[in-house]
């Protein structure tokens, strides 16, 4: 009988053994059950040639084809991936929607002996699950919001936060990027998906009852959306505001900003592409003064000349009333501690205050 997915816990409270999305590898880099392993019984080019044979030929010919093509990748994931397997083994298998790929893989599964279930509706339930949570609903949650200009170490402050017990959503880790034209961290960002349902992960985790803080953003972090549900619980949510002087916040930029110095064409072309809001001559003193290895002053004059004037700009509009202020003259690690300690007796005061 499928499994039903009726929440997005349903899956740790169920404790299936192993979670097997047997879609294509491109489908599952794309977004996927969290937990789930990928064992294609396709390959992408694969499911477009047998998508194109059920197409332009014909399904029947379509079916047999690919059903060939399951059995032999069925065959080799038991034979490389599960032979270790004991007989009380339990697993969910689960395709697009519950349909052939599935119930196929499952099928084989079953003569083995092993308790498979499928997932009633494929990665498309889990999809709506995820879409009704960030889309359709209010969030239940008590947010807070981290402010500051960039350079006053607001992800750095976020780690420090939640080692001490304070919760915490690192959108910026989750979108694996910085937020600014210099923001990309290694590695791509996820897809849209991928970073929806890594943010539905990172909520259920959340007490109600306690303050969540995350760092002010823009509706957009990189390439990625913030979704509807908490862009609207972040827009207007309380602020704590993180303060330190221009110095200390180059210094601690030129530190973030070694590794991408390290690849100077990479770093320049995207120096260049500011052309158009920060003019050729500026841009062109930029590049100077990456060349000549000058990345502190490098980091005060993009302070000066480009993220703290978008800031002012971005911030005039924020109605979002601050409820503290933490002001440091340093950005280094025993600074970056003292204040998460002071940003975290806030967090504790304010959830007393709502008790």
């Amino acid at each position: 009988m499928p499994f039903v997915l009726t929440d997005s816990a349903a899956l740790r409270q169920a404790e299936f053994d192993t979670i097997i999305d047997v879609r294509s590898p491109s489908e599952f880099a794309e977004d996927h059950v969290p937990g789930a392993v990928s064992m294609p019984v396709l390959s992408d080019a694969e499911r477009a040639e047998v998508g194109t044979i059920y197409t332009q030929d014909s399904p029947f010919r379509a079916r047999k084809i690919g059903a060939a093509m399951v059995a032999r990748n069925a065959a080799r994931h038991i034979e490389e991936g599960l032979m270790d397997r004991d007989g009380g083994w339990r697993p969910l298998v689960y395709c697009w929607r519950g349909g052939q790929r599935s119930g196929s893989f499952a099928a084989i599964l079953g003569q083995i002996g092993w308790r498979v279930q499928t997932l009633e509706g494929g990665y498309r339930s889990w999809r709506r699950l995820v879409v009704g949570r960030l889309y359709d609903v209010d969030l239940k949650l008590r947010v807070v919001r981290l402010d500051g200009y960039t350079g006053t170490a607001k992800t750095a402050l976020l780690a420090e936060i939640a080692a001490l017990g304070g919760q915490v959503i690192d959108l910026e880790g989750l979108a694996r990027h910085r937020g600014s034209i210099l923001g990309d961290v290694d590695g791509e960002q996820p897809a849209q998906k991928g970073f929806e349902t890594a943010l539905v992960q990172a909520l259920d985790a959340m007490d109600p009852a306690r303050p969540v803080l995350v760092e002010a953003e823009s509706a957009r972090i990189g390439r990625l959306r913030i979704p509807p549900a908490l862009w609207v619980a972040m827009r207007g949510s309380p602020r704590i505001v993180v303060e330190a002087p221009v110095e200390a916040r180059a210094r601690f930029l030129a530190g973030e900003y070694a590794g991408l110095a390290a690849d100077a064409p990479a770093l320049t072309a995207r120096l260049d592409g500011l052309r158009a809001i920060a003019g050729h001559e500026t841009v062109d003193g930029w590049l100077a003064m990456l060349g000549e290895g000058r990345l502190e002053d490098l980091s005060e004059a993009l302070i000066r000349q480009h993220y703290d004037p978008a800031y002012g700009r971005l911030r005039r509009s924020d109605e979002g009333r601050v409820v503290a202020r933490v002001e440091l003259e340093a950005l280094d690690a025993g600074a970056r501690a003292a204040a998460a300690r002071r940003i975290m007796e806030h967090l504790s005061g304010m959830a007393r205050n709502a008790a």
